[in-house]
């Protein structure tokens, strides 16, 4: 890395335009659809696209809905820090979409609902229903606050722009497509702002792979250096990332979100059949596993550029969630427009995930908080969810103040689902599949699951695990050669004299002596397992409750509950026995007709007896 190459970029006009477009075709979209649905004032439409959506616009939407500013920007910084691992969220995904399509979708789509919590009410009692959806509000709010922060803060680092001039204009530009055009403007913004993120994605990585001198140096530099720790199979839950908190932990988060996540179903709802909806989640797949790919490869280029010279110890970037922006501009800083699509791409993660989240948070609110309690026609219902939105994009704004407090991004984000996402999957999970749970069940269940996963939550940040079960793989400086790094810090903080924990913590040494007994068990289990821990609460403690208080009676509607008819698995087992008793059939037919028929299928059989009895008087 050569000395001038410290120096801090800034954005040229070509930067300026890109960016700027990005926002433009975002804001043209809630403009097109305000003028498109003009006759149209009714809520459906504006919650839920009037339930007309396809396949494919809603596939690229559920992808770009949570693969936020966090992957654009966190998850290259966790693979140069701790290594590929996080990879395994490939597989994590393909069970997420399993699960979904064939539990939780299926009797979501038959209901019709627009609000996920109505179903609590349906199968429990309002009062789970009210618990549901203020849970969801409140995870909501926390989550889109650190998304907002997050892309700010990677301007504020590439551009030196005002950091809360960029969260307002964050939360302007979204707040303004949410209340104009509703879902549809939310779909289709997200499939615009897919593609930027892939695009900026692979201008990083095109421009890395050229600078390092092709792929297999990069994949050579992070084999050197361990960065490709994938066999990591230790099954202790106290390590931060291996094979099975990834893969279980994050198959919980995942499931959480797309499964019961107002914001995903509301998407696959709006579909205009379950075919539709369930393509949509595979489709999904591909785009989820291809920005993986491209944020765990972005990692590796990062590490391959820095190998020898960190700029994170070196001081030139303050978080590890800074060095992507720092390498945009290290690398494509002499290409007008590069620094400006990366950047763009940022954004674009968090606008789509900001838009998600707050039009979810107005069909919630509309659904259960207002509806039930009044009369108001559809068209006042549909002008206060857009009043909604406003205000939501007002309260995401200010809750990015919290976020710039949290530490690093993708933990404190998946912290958030874990806590609150893990007990309400355990409740949506009791009324799908448990016909006997009943509402004192489900909501001793949700509360007992909260107060657990709290428990840990709250414990691991105050007291954080130690870095032997996080495992920060090795960074050097040995290789830069400046001097004067006073004028090259960029952030005007003080040097780090070494890298800090992702989390806000003082250094071990200083809190070993006064640590709980609890501190290096329950509240160093990795980040990961704060949501099966709630879900498998709700559960274990709803059943109990339900069958001490007389759930074993209870008589569930069946469109309430998971049928069979409902899976796949049932309809692919159907066809190839069908297949299988037409062929034997065929075959009995032409060897002994007379002795089988009465086996192979008895309704035809006592037919055709009927039919030669009947013949024998005439």
């Amino acid at each position: 890395m050569s000395e001038n190459s410290l120096v801090t970029g800034s954005f040229v006009a070509a930067d300026y335009a890109v960016f700027a477009l990005m926002l433009l075709v975002s804001a043209a979209v809630g403009v097109y659809y305000v003028w498109v649905d003009r006759g149209q004032a009714s809520l459906g439409d504006f919650l839920m696209g009037g339930r007309k959506l396809t396949a494919l616009p809603v596939s690229l939407s559920l992808t770009a809905s949570f693969m936020s500013a966090i992957t654009v920007l966190s998850n290259p910084a966790e693979v140069y820090r701790y290594g590929a691992s996080i990879g395994f969220y490939g597989l994590s995904y393909v069970m997420t979409m399993v699960i979904t399509s064939e539990i939780f979708l299926p009797v979501f789509y038959r209901l019709a609902i627009t609000s996920t919590y109505e179903y609590l009410e349906l199968r429990f009692s309002r009062a789970t229903r009210l618990l549901g959806t203020m849970l969801f509000i409140v995870q909501t709010i926390l989550y889109t606050g650190i998304v907002i922060y997050a892309p700010a803060l990677a301007l504020n680092q590439v551009t030196g722009m005002d950091l809360w001039g960029a969260v307002i204009s964050t939360g302007v530009v979204c707040t303004f497509y949410c209340t104009m055009g509703g879902l549809r403007a939310v779909v289709w913004t997200d499939v615009f702002q897919l593609g930027v993120m892939l695009a900026g994605f692979l201008s990083v990585i095109i421009r890395s792979v050229i600078v390092q001198g092709g792929v297999l140096p990069v994949i050579s530099d992070s084999q050197q250096g361990g960065r490709l720790n994938f066999w990591d199979f230790d099954t202790n839950p106290l390590r931060r990332h291996t094979f099975w908190t990834i893969t279980i932990g994050g198959t919980f988060v995942w499931v959480s979100i797309y499964g019961i996540n107002q914001a995903q179903v509301q998407r696959y709802i709006s579909c205009k059949s379950i075919t539709h909806a369930r393509l949509s989640l595979y489709i999904n797949l591909l785009g989820l596993c291809a920005i993986l790919l491209c944020s765990v490869f972005a990692g590796m280029c990062l590490f391959s550029v820095y190998k020898k010279c960190d700029p994170w110890t070196a001081g030139l970037v303050s978080a590890p969630d800074q060095l992507m922006p720092y390498l945009v501009m290290d690398i494509l800083g002499d290409y007008p427009g590069l620094p400006g699509l990366f950047v763009a791409a940022a954004y674009s993660g968090s606008l789509s995930t900001v838009s998600s989240s707050i039009n979810a948070l107005a069909a919630v609110t509309v659904e259960d908080l207002i509806k039930p309690y009044t009369n108001m026609s559809e068209r006042r219902l549909s002008w206060i969810s857009k009043g909604l939105s406003l205000l939501y994009g007002v309260l995401c704004i200010g809750m990015a103040a919290l976020a710039s407090l949290m530490g690093g991004i993708l933990q404190a984000a998946i912290s958030i689902f874990g806590i609150i996402g893990g007990p309400l999957l355990g409740v949506f999970t009791l009324g799908v599949l448990c016909p006997f749970a009943n509402s004192k069940g489900a909501l001793s269940g949700l509360v007992s699951g909260l107060v657990v996963s709290l428990w840990v939550g709250i414990g691991a940040q105050i007291y954080p695990p130690p870095p032997e079960m996080s495992r920060p793989l090795p960074l050097t400086t040995e290789g830069c050669n400046f001097t004067a790094t006073d004028s090259l810090n960029w952030t005007s903080t003080a040097l780090p004299t070494q890298p800090a924990s992702i989390t806000i913590s003082t250094t071990p040494a200083q809190h070993m002596d006064g640590r709980p007994l609890l501190a290096d068990s329950w509240y160093s289990l990795s980040y990961l397992y704060f949501s099966p821990i709630g879900t498998i609460i709700a559960v274990s403690v709803g059943l109990l409750v339900s069958l001490l208080t007389g759930g074993w009676k209870l008589k569930v509607e069946p469109r309430l509950t998971l049928m069979k008819e409902d899976t796949t698995l049932y309809h692919l087992f159907k066809y190839f026995k069908d297949r299988a008793t037409r062929r034997t059939g065929e075959f009995d037919l032409t060897r002994d007709r007379e002795e089988k028929t009465g086996s192979t299928n008895p309704a035809f059989c006592d037919v055709e007896l009927d039919l030669t009895k009947g013949s024998v008087p005439t």
